[in-house]
C-alpha cells in the first residue's frame, strides 16, 4: 500500500481531489482530515494557515497518475505532494488491487 497525502485550504477542495481520485480508479480510500494547523516558509515569510488533510490509499502502479492527478487538479501554486509505503495485511492488498483496478 502507497498512502499519498497533500493539505487542501478548504474540505470542499479535498472531496473533489477525493472524488476525481476514486472515480479515477486511481485510489481505493481517500481519509480527510480538517482542523490541520500548517506553519510553513513560503516567499521569504513564515506562514500559518489552517488546512485539511487528505491522505490517500493506492497502489505503486496507481501512485504517478494519482501524484499527476493531485498536482494538475491542485489549486495551491506549490502543492506539497508525499507518499509512503505502508505494509499492510493480503486481504487489504487484494482490495486495493480489485479497487483500482481499470
Amino acid at each position: 500500500m502507497i498512502h499519498v497525502t497533500t493539505t487542501c485550504a478548504d474540505l470542499e477542495t479535498a472531496r473533489a481531489l477525493a472524488r476525481a481520485a476514486l472515480e479515477a480508479r486511481l485510489a481505493a480510500c481517500a481519509n480527510i482530515l480538517p482542523g490541520v494547523v500548517s506553519l510553513f516558509h513560503w516567499q521569504g515569510r513564515v506562514e500559518e494557515d489552517a488546512e485539511v488533510q487528505i491522505t490517500f490509499k493506492t497502489t505503486e502502479v496507481c501512485r504517478p497518475g494519482l501524484v499527476d492527478l493531485i498536482g494538475d487538479r491542485h489549486p495551491y501554486d506549490l502543492p506539497v505532494i508525499a507518499w509512503e509505503t505502508a505494509e499492510t495485511t493480503s486481504d487489504c492488498t487484494g482490495w486495493l488491487s480489485q479497487e483500482t483496478a481499470p
